[in-house]
């Protein structure tokens, strides 16, 4: 029989994607507070929908009493940098307290483990209202694997490339409306890194939950300049770009590894590919030597980068 694995947030792009992944292992329950977005996701994964809002815990209580899920993938999230600062209740509100609900109710249930989805937004120096309330995510969880029969870990994401709401899509739509990009910072550096590569992170936390659990697990990314991205997309599908007003919240580097917990963070390989999994109190032996930064990682090359704009699910 298989286990049943539910994921909140579920039906947004990353959950669509884990469960056309999973479905195969498991009995895959993806909850959603919109109900639209979770008829969608039924109809495109197959898989069966429940509503389920994180900010009301007896809605959490409800759907986990039903489906009585082992396994637990917490996706959901608001994410958007500039609308967490113009409503910092809201973000607050489903980024930390959901996450707390989430916690309380995988705890009560006793499920077997609970994977927080992360973001390098929550690595020092911190920046803004959303990376700090997934920090505190991230924490909270990795304190309550000690404190709950329940194994919690999280993984620590870049940007997944065509995710919703992320640059990429907005460039699309942006470009085929007027043919002009606006961005809002051509000298930015990010993290890009494939849906496929977001998933299989996640299902090694699940695979190697024993190793991680308590801890944040990542992986190597490489990352690309904003301005870089948009000469080739011009390049490959004409139209042209111009800069725009700055966004409240943003940075000009991201950091997976931030300097504050080099002392925290040890280097492993899985299938042949640079991980690292950071623990917030336990200094390693050998610890990194230094942060990795979208400044610092390997560029992304133009052959790369073609593959990125022309991997649209829409294409």
């Amino acid at each position: 029989m298989k286990k049943t694995l539910l994921i909140t947030g579920g039906t947004g792009f990353l959950g669509r994607n884990l469960a056309l992944a999973l479905k195969g292992d498991y009995r895959v329950i993806l909850t959603g507070r919109n109900n639209k977005q979770n008829m969608y996701a039924k109809s495109v994964t197959g898989c069966e929908v429940a509503p389920m809002d994180i900010v009301n815990i007896e809605s959490i209580r409800d759907i986990f009493s039903q489906y009585k899920p082992d396994i637990v993938i917490h996706a959901a999230a608001t994410k958007f940098v500039d609308l967490a600062e113009k409503f910092p209740m809201e973000c607050t509100d489903v980024n930390v307290i959901g996450s707390q609900n989430i916690a309380r109710v995988a705890s009560e249930r006793k499920c077997e483990m609970v994977v927080g989805i992360s973001t390098d937004k929550a690595a020092p120096p911190i920046r803004n209202l959303y990376g700090m309330t997934k920090s505190i995510m991230e924490r909270l969880f990795c304190a309550m694997n000690e404190n709950s029969e329940t194994k919690f870990c999280a993984v620590r994401y870049g940007n997944v490339a065509w995710s919703t709401g992320s640059v990429l899509p907005i460039w699309d739509e942006m470009h085929k409306k007027t043919g002009v990009i606006g961005t809002t910072g051509p000298e930015m550096r990010r993290f890009f890194f494939t849906v496929d590569e977001a998933v299989e992170l996640v299902i090694n936390a699940i695979n190697h939950m024993d190793l991680v659990q308590g801890k944040v697990l990542s992986r190597y990314m490489k990352a690309a300049q904003i301005e870089d991205i948009l000469k080739v997309w011009i390049e490959e599908k004409g139209g042209k770009w111009e800069k725009i007003a700055e966004r409240p919240g943003e940075r000009n580097d991201e950091f997976l590894i931030g300097e504050l917990e080099l002392d925290y963070t040890k280097e492993l390989e899985m299938n042949g590919i640079k991980h690292y999994l950071i623990s917030f109190n336990e200094k390693e032996e050998r610890p990194l030597s230094f942060g990795l930064s979208s400044a610092n990682t390997e560029k992304l090359s133009k052959e790369e980068i073609v593959k990125l704009i022309f991997n649209s699910p829409n294409e």
